[in-house]
C-alpha cells in the first residue's frame, strides 16, 4: 500500500541545487509529488510510494544532496492520495 510523506527540510538548503537533485532522486526511485522552497527558507517535499522506499528517501535528503546541510527535517506520514502522475520541481 502506498503512502504519502510530506518532509520540512531546515537548513542551507534553497539556492544549492537541493530541489533539483531530490526530483532526480524520487523519479529515480518511482516517487510521484513535489519539492518546492518555501517561503521561510525551508524546503518543503511531498512524495507518494512505498514506506519502506520512503524511508530510505529521507535518509538520502538528509545526506545525499550536494552542498545543502540539513539541519533537521519534519516529517508527517498519511495515505496516498494518487493526485500526482509525476514528480515536479514548483
Amino acid at each position: 500500500m502506498k503512502k504519502r510523506l510530506t518532509l520540512k527540510i531546515y537548513g542551507l538548503v534553497q539556492g544549492v541545487g537541493y530541489r533539483y537533485l531530490a526530483q532526480k532522486e524520487a523519479v529515480k526511485s518511482g516517487f510521484s509529488g513535489y519539492v518546492a522552497n518555501a517561503e521561510d527558507g525551508t524546503v518543503e517535499l511531498v512524495a507518494e510510494g512505498s514506506q519502506s522506499d520512503l524511508e530510505d528517501f529521507v535518509l538520502w535528503c538528509y545526506n545525499g544532496v550536494g552542498l545543502a546541510q540539513v539541519q533537521k527535517i519534519e516529517k508527517n506520514w498519511s495515505e496516498a492520495t494518487g493526485e500526482f502522475s509525476d514528480f515536479m520541481i514548483k
